[in-house]
């Protein structure tokens, strides 16, 4: 019967072909569209007799179709193993006779970011088609993900050029090396409620940016990614400090949603939409995509003061001075209103003798005693020969100085995508296909913080945050874990101290100065994912097999004879199954070594390391905060 079932449900599922990749069927595929109520799928399945009569119950006037079961039979049975899924149940890598991945006693974590990226992708130009690779930890677990870890290769970027550090101050930039959630985890020990400004460019789970997501990595694991670190990055804000979240239309509405629920709904202060094209796109479909949206939320949005915008000489221009009044330019203003009052309706003799009443159904602006008050005080004009109808002068030392930003904003006040790719191109740094314009960074710093404030930015990607930040005289923090931070992001700060003139530098007069700490996580497992990810033959692998077994963590699950075990399974995989499996093999908990192990002798670490350490943990020995 099973047998006959596989063979038919086979030759079901083999008639949609966006369910099959190669020889391989995507499950996860088939599980989404049933969970969808899809119902072409559904449909095709019940015509199925032997399918129908196994997951379906007859009611009157009708079928119900046991959908939950089926998708446990596609979840747990063996009829769709391949060598890759037998080879890895038997090493360990299930649990409960579940595939761990589907076990509800595990939840989602990010070690690195190859839960989103192609395993082999280090740069973000570069496309392959390697699997995807996520880990799992149980619940108890998490603590252990999110303690602090060493901090290694410390260096300081100067006017002076690169030197070593012994501690660091509260007033140093800071770039840091590595995954970004348990980063912004240790960076709490320091700056729970200090930051006053974050700027997120999160990846947009589109499929067509530069992360290259893969279809697997769907809308809800996209947003527990991004929700476990606005969560701890609230932790972070000041009370009068803000988020802003740089998104497109794909997730831009669900990450509102999202926001209102970590920040709070009475927290959320606007939608900015940000004109990121300045020409149109041709071959789009439908429509042509020329914007992106900012979501503002606010920690405390009773405490949150946004700076008002710069007025233009455009603006300052029509305001005279015909008069020569001591109290300098000033601009006509309407005397009369809409709202007709009969106390504010008579009559106005000007200094030429001739009498004016408001026009029919209107009034004055004022009443007779304060307007007569007004032209005592010279605030009223009556043009040069005094026979115009009176206007109110409005001095421009009486108007607000500054402009209250409007929720759309054009390229031509903030720049365009292709000017930013412009200015990395010009800074002859390596390639960066996504930056951000640094007009747009400086209005968001602008409006959000005032000199010195604290700007973190934890999808750094190539620093355009960090360097207007840097420009603007405020500090800043940066964190990245891809391994361009050293090619683009530390090399585009560096060109920013030695005085690079492009973005807004000749504006605000930048000529150079200011500093930054460079600081990596201390890499234990991790080693090993970089290895396996760049290994390209089967040769590397079994090296890298070797090493794993002397000196790396591997899950406690994991039986590590099977890996290398004559007959054992694992040289039938092809070379991309074996990456996947080794990186499930590594433990996830010891990708960084945690600090309260920094004593421990077997990882040599220098004295001026632990030192510097000791600086940033305010001398604890296990991270904590010092009471």
């Amino acid at each position: 019967m099973e047998t006959r079932l596989t063979q038919e449900i086979n030759t079901v599922l083999s008639v949609f072909k966006e369910y099959w990749q190669g020889d391989i069927l995507l499950k996860t595929k088939v599980i989404e569209d049933l969970r969808e109520y899809k119902k072409e799928l559904i449909e095709t399945l019940l015509a199925n007799n032997s399918i129908k009569q196994a997951y379906s119950l007859e009611v009157e006037n009708g079928m119900i179709f046991k959908i939950d079961e089926f998708i446990s039979m596609l979840r747990y049975k063996n009829y769709w193993d391949n060598s890759y899924t037998k080879f890895s149940n038997e090493i360990g890598l299930t649990s409960d006779n579940r595939y761990l991945k589907y076990n509800t006693d595990v939840v989602l974590d990010f070690p690195h970011k190859d839960c989103v990226l192609e395993g082999g992708m280090t740069k973000e130009d570069r496309t392959t088609k390697e699997v995807y690779y996520h880990k799992v930890l149980a619940k108890e677990e998490i603590d252990m993900l999110l303690s602090p870890k060493v901090l290694s290769n410390i260096q300081k970027f100067d006017e002076k050029g690169q030197s070593e550090v012994a501690e660091i101050t509260d007033s140093d930039n800071l770039i840091l090396k590595g995954n970004n959630l348990i980063a912004l985890h240790l960076l709490k020990k320091r700056l729970a409620g200090k930051v006053k400004l974050i700027y997120i460019d999160p990846p947009y789970n589109t499929g067509g940016d530069s992360f290259k997501y893969n279809d697997r990595f769907n809308h809800s694991t996209w947003l527990t990614f991004i929700k476990n670190r606005l969560e701890i990055a609230r932790e972070l804000l000041r009370e009068d400090g803000s988020i802003w979240l740089n998104i497109d239309d794909d997730e831009g509405h669900y990450l509102k949603v999202l926001g209102d629920e970590v920040f709070g709904r009475e927290n959320f202060i606007a939608n900015v939409i940000w004109q990121k094209k300045y020409s149109p796109q041709n071959d789009a479909k439908f429509f042509s995509d020329m914007h992106d949206h900012i979501l503002v939320f606010a920690k405390n949005k009773k405490s949150l003061q946004l700076n008002l915008l710069p007025r233009t000489e455009e603006m300052n221009k029509r305001y005279k001075n015909p008069d020569k009044d001591p109290r300098g330019p000033w601009k006509p203003g309407d005397l009369v209103v809409k709202t007709y009052s009969s106390d504010y309706d008579y009559p106005i003799t000007t200094p030429s003798g001739r009498v004016i009443n408001p026009p029919r159904g209107r009034c004055w602006r004022t009443s007779k005693k304060r307007f007569q008050e007004m032209v005592e005080d010279n605030r009223i004009w009556f043009g040069v020969d005094g026979d115009n109808t009176p206007a109110i002068k409005r001095f421009l030392s009486d108007v607000k100085q500054g402009i209250t930003p409007l929720t759309i904003w054009s390229y031509s006040e903030v720049s365009h995508n292709q000017e930013a790719r412009k200015e990395i191109l010009d800074l002859e740094v390596d390639d960066f296909n996504t930056p951000k314009p640094e007009k747009l960074l400086q209005r968001i710093i602008h409006l959000a913080t005032n000199e010195n404030d604290i700007v973190l930015d934890f999808f750094m990607g190539s620093a355009t945050t960090q360097a207007v930040a840097m420009k603007m005289k405020r500090q800043f923090i940066g964190i990245e874990q891809m391994d361009y931070i050293q090619d683009v992001s530390v090399a585009r700060l560096k060109k920013v101290i030695e005085g690079e003139q492009g973005g807004i530098s000749k504006e605000v007069r930048w000529n150079g100065g200011g500093s930054f700490v460079y600081i990596e996580l201390y890499e234990l497992n991790r080693v090993y994912i970089s290895r396996i990810q760049n290994a390209h033959s089967n040769n590397e692998i079994e090296q890298i097999v070797l090493s794993m077994k002397e000196v790396a963590f591997l899950d406690y699950r994991i039986n590590v004879d099977r890996l290398t075990n004559e007959g054992s399974g694992f040289a039938a995989l092809s070379l991309e199954e074996k990456k996947h499996l080794l990186i499930e093999s590594l433990d996830a908990n010891q990708m960084y070594l945690s600090y309260s192990e920094m004593e421990d002798a077997q990882y040599k670490i220098p004295e001026s390391v632990k030192h510097f350490n000791y600086s940033f943990y305010r001398g604890q020995k296990d991270g904590g905060d010092k009471s």
